[in-house]
């Protein structure tokens, strides 16, 4: 398999490289309305790019030092899932302004009694004319209290089975009745929050898809999240990798550093780095079944089961080989400290909220399930909630 990006030549790259000269002094919207924050969508929010050309493009702009607009939720869940299923005049409404991260969205499924077993979730929205009114509460809402929309998963039929009956909509998050309740993790940082809904009204015309037809949407949105969570650095696509921690390890190794001479540490930071190479082959597969056409299915279940014991593995080193100093948040304002602490200790955001990772977007537990269950046929477990 030839692992390297084609080169200069390529007409995607001259393609992006002669848009840049055009455009030398870009916006977020610029990119957005360029195509080239997710060149992989339709037209006219991206270029149809194969998944090899969206690599190249994912090179070039590392190349030229561009960072891309931050809006994870919008552009990774509710931008595919709204091409998918919503309607011409949602499309219009809200992919431009999602994509250049001008508008911020959260995710507004999981509840106290319906996280893992999320079809359980009991929020309801009733039918009342030309809106729905809206009663409930989620928790562990990322970003909720900076979204200016949220995607939103409410049941609109109580009597129907539990995967049925749901409905998916476009919550504006600055709605009279909702009250945003901030979560400070173990990291000291407030990203998650929970959301009441208190008669919340919602028009009509921010339903995507079909009413009572949304579980078959939050699945579409599901595999994009697993996909996203479980890509690029070691925190759900962020922050650093095996190959980051390896280098600083070379530095001490050189500059005489004595733990790298411990068999059993030398022995975890082996591990650390073949769990990363997988993990890289895995991604690998996932663009190599992109080109053939497949969307997103279990096999995102795997990367993600994987890549997240893989991130708490990483920082459990890292914290680690920073010794006494690992129980400091912050290092590095201590003089006369040695590269390698320093480095360690200044990831202890990274290793405090790396506990979440084999919790948000499904837990471990449950992508076992899913592999087991649509790999390789296994019996569904037994629904004992009734």
């Amino acid at each position: 398999m030839n692992l390297e990006l084609p080169g200069d030549e390529h007409p995607i790259r001259q393609e992006f490289r002669n848009w840049l000269k055009e455009h030398p002094y870009y916006t977020n919207d610029d990119l957005a309305r360029g195509g080239w924050v997710a060149p992989h969508w339709q037209r006219p929010w991206g270029h149809d790019l194969a998944p090899i050309d969206q690599l190249v493009i994912e090179d070039e702009l590392k190349e030229q030092g561009i960072r891309k607009p931050s809006n994870q939720i919008g552009i990774g869940w509710a931008g595919p899932t709204i091409m998918t299923a919503g309607t011409e005049a949602q499309k219009e409404r809200y992919l431009f302004p999602l994509l250049s991260a001008e508008e911020i969205w959260c995710q507004l499924f999981s509840e106290p009694d319906a996280g893992s077993d999320l079809a359980s979730l009991r929020t309801t929205a009733v039918a009342d004319g030309d809106y729905f009114i809206v009663n409930g509460q989620k928790i562990w809402t990322s970003f909720g209290h900076i979204a200016q929309f949220g995607i939103l998963l409410a049941r609109t039929d109580k009597d129907a089975p539990k995967h049925q009956g749901i409905s998916y909509f476009i919550c504006p998050m600055n709605t009279k009745g909702i009250t945003v309740s901030p979560i400070i993790d173990m990291s000291g940082n407030h990203s998650f929050n929970q959301v009441f809904f208190d008669n919340v009204i919602i028009p009509k015309e921010n339903l995507v898809g079909e009413i009572n037809k949304g579980w078959s949407l939050a699945k579409v949105t599901l595999q994009n999240e697993r996909v996203s969570l479980s890509t690029g650095g070691a925190l759900w696509g962020f922050g650093p990798t095996a190959e980051d921690l390896i280098d600083l390890i070379k530095l001490a190794y050189l500059d005489g550093g004595e733990r790298v001479k411990s068999p059993v540490l030398r022995d975890r930071i082996a591990k650390v780095y073949g769990e990363g190479q997988i993990l890289k082959w895995l991604t690998l597969r996932q663009v190599s079944s992109a080109i053939k056409g497949s969307q997103p299915g279990p096999e995102s279940s795997v990367r993600k089961a994987l890549g997240d014991e893989h991130g708490q593995t990483l920082f459990e080193l890292a914290k680690d080989m920073s010794g006494a100093l690992g129980m400091l948040s912050d290092a590095t304002k201590i003089k006369e400290v040695d590269k390698l602490q320093s480095f360690a200790a200044g990831w202890h955001y990274g290793y405090a909220f790396s506990r979440a990772l084999t919790i948000g977007g499904g837990t471990s537990e449950v992508q076992r399930n899913i592999i087991a269950e649509r790999f390789f046929g296994f019996a569904k477990e037994p629904d004992i909630s009734s």
